[in-house]
């Protein structure tokens, strides 16, 4: 990662923490409180020091200024733990604010930018990255200002008593930010790609979770299961660069801090000696200005310390907001909304000089001009990446587009989105049960259903057949990702919700893939009888079940190629009958 780079993620960081102001400047403040009764303390105990050796004075005299002294260690205690507190409170709130810029951008680009990258990657970006940024602002952020205000406030100290010892705290301070500003860019970029690395193994081990059984059916398990652990080693080695870098940054904080208390103290035991007579305004260098200056010359460096032990924070907020702030400020042409709403009625669909376009602005189809009558049954076809699916998407309002897309009429983008959603029903490949239960699964849609509907749309689907069986029959709980249910059950489900609650626009995007045939005939038949409602547009590779559909439009290079009915389309020579044979020859 160049200078540029980390200057503008540096940027972009700081311009975050106008989210939690209030926090963090309550941070810095009692930072300063703490370094305050820091010289406090100092001045307290080299008086003592001074009044027992030089002075000699009793000690039941010095009973007062030990007591005080006392009240300043708890006093400072307890400004520390406030200052804790605080910084963790700012963390947290900007780490909340962060995490739901990120999600309402992700709600932005819709379901279709979303499946584009692995779920594993977005949980990494969501979660992990997100987290890493703690410490950055809860001690990094607040430490950089007291790593300034506290040792000059320390220099102005011990200046009026010891010019030297004040110059010498002076002129090796700036060494340690130097060399530690040259150590943390090497491990910013590790750290960087640390991150890639992370979300990649997340996204890959995701997958390969989910895709266990297919593995396993074609002899792959020991292959992936290398591949895991390659990966794995690699995320091992990049971490253990991250953690070079950052033993590598303690250990020259440590080495220049150490070199500097001990020319301070040697300038102090040399000057005792009569060795070296300067540094002091006239009066010679005094015992209670030797022991003022060497209690204060570690907590000079302290705050550079603490400032280097949470430099890996800040290696670790930069890396993560390398991804942030590209997917938060990549541009994104989201769907245009409106306010418009749809008379009653069925409804007609109709398309001039239409372009499907990814978020990114990308052309997904070539120009569609199309007409379908209300009440029609469509069916597209065609090899993947034809853009059928893109199409859905646009019509779901999940993807932008050029051109015009009209409904009834009225121009899609000109439509409230969430009045248009309601007027639709979407059963995919992948069906999705996210409520805790089978009830609640199909109530979704319409929650006041009455009993005899569920039991009517249950037995229509299929989902009777199998309910029974299951141990707390629709009160069972599906898990995660429907895990207590097989694909055609859960297939079932989703469409029994869509059944029970219909809607004037039915779109179904492979609703039999990865079904048994048992399953596939309870679902097909089910929605050849709903699709007779409502207009309805079906996606499918099973070119046999369309037999009885009004239409057929063939797909190719995201464009509409052939249109006809069965009979038709079958007879002729063109992309349709190629499907047909291409099916039969891999049957």
């Amino acid at each position: 990662m160049n200078k540029t780079r980390q200057h503008e993620l540096g940027s972009w960081l700081r311009q975050q923490s106008a989210l939690s102001r209030r926090w963090l400047n309550l941070s810095r403040l009692l930072g300063v409180v703490s370094g305050i009764l820091i010289i406090g303390q100092a001045w307290l105990m080299a008086t003592l020091l001074n009044h027992m050796i030089v002075e000699n004075i009793p000690g039941e005299a010095l009973l007062l200024p030990l007591i005080s002294l006392i009240l300043v260690f708890v006093l400072r205690a307890w400004v520390i733990w406030l200052r804790e507190k605080a910084g963790f409170y700012a963390g947290q709130h900007i780490r909340q604010q962060i995490r739901r810029q990120v999600l309402d951008r992700l709600h932005q680009a819709g379901p279709a930018w979303i499946q584009g990258k692995p779920a594993g990657s977005w949980a990494t970006l969501i979660l992990e990255q997100i987290e890493d940024m703690q410490d950055y602002y809860a001690r990094y952020l607040p430490q950089m200002s007291l790593a300034a205000t506290i040792p000059l406030l320390i220099v102005l100290v011990i200046f009026p008593y010891n010019w030297a010892a004040a110059l010498i705290l002076l002129g090796t301070a700036p060494l340690i930010p130097l060399f530690m500003a040259m150590v943390g860019m090497g491990a910013a970029d590790a750290n960087r790609r640390n991150f890639q690395a992370l979300a990649r193994l997340s996204g890959n081990f995701l997958d390969r979770l989910r895709g266990m059984e297919t593995l396993r059916l074609f002899h792959r398990g020991q292959a992936e299961t290398e591949n895991i652990s390659h990966a794995a080693e690699d995320f091992r080695q990049r971490t253990m660069e991250v953690l070079r870098m950052a033993f590598l940054s303690s250990a020259v904080l440590e080495f220049f801090a150490s070199l500097s208390i001990a020319l301070v103290a040697v300038y102090f035991g040399f000057s005792y000696l009569g060795e070296l007579n300067f540094g002091h305004y006239g009066t010679g260098v005094t015992l209670f200005a030797g022991f003022l200056a060497l209690i204060l010359a570690p907590e000079f460096f302290q705050p550079l310390r603490d400032m280097g032990a949470f430099y890996h924070a800040k290696a670790q907020a930069t890396g993560a907001a390398d991804s942030l702030q590209t997917f938060l400020e990549s541009p994104l042409q989201a769907p245009e909304q409106g306010s418009a709403i749809l008379p009653a009625g069925p409804l007609d669909i109709c398309a001039r000089g239409l372009i499907v376009q990814t978020p990114d602005g990308k052309a997904l189809t070539q120009p569609l001009d199309f007409t379908l009558t209300a009440g029609s049954r469509l069916v597209i076809v065609g090899q993947s990446g034809a853009g059928k699916s893109s199409l859905l998407s646009a019509l779901c309002g999940f993807l932008p587009y050029q051109g015009s897309l009209l409904i009834n009429g009225i121009e899609l983008r000109t439509l409230d989105a969430e009045h248009w959603r309601r007027q639709l029903s979407l059963v995919g490949q992948n069906p999705q049960l996210p409520a805790p239960t089978l009830r609640d699964n199909l109530l979704l849609g319409m929650p006041d259903a009455s009993e005899q509907q569920l039991d009517e749309v249950m037995a229509l689907t299929g989902v009777s057949e199998f309910i029974h069986r299951l141990p707390g029959g629709l009160d069972t709980e599906p898990g995660d990702q429907a895990v207590r249910l097989s694909v055609g059950q859960a297939q079932r489900i989703a469409v029994a919700r869509a059944l029970l609650a219909p809607r004037r626009l039915l779109l179904l995007d492979e609703p039999s893939a990865s079904l048994d045939a048992g399953s596939e005939r309870w679902v097909m038949s089910a929605l050849d009888q709903a699709s007779r409602q409502q207009t309805t547009i079906l996606v499918t590779h099973q070119l046999d079940l369309v037999a009885r559909w009004d239409q057929i439009w063939v797909m190719r290079n995201g464009q509409i190629v052939q249109q006809g009915d069965y009979p038709t389309l079958s007879q002729q020579p063109g992309p349709f009958s190629d499907l047909l044979a291409w099916r039969k020859e891999e049957i």
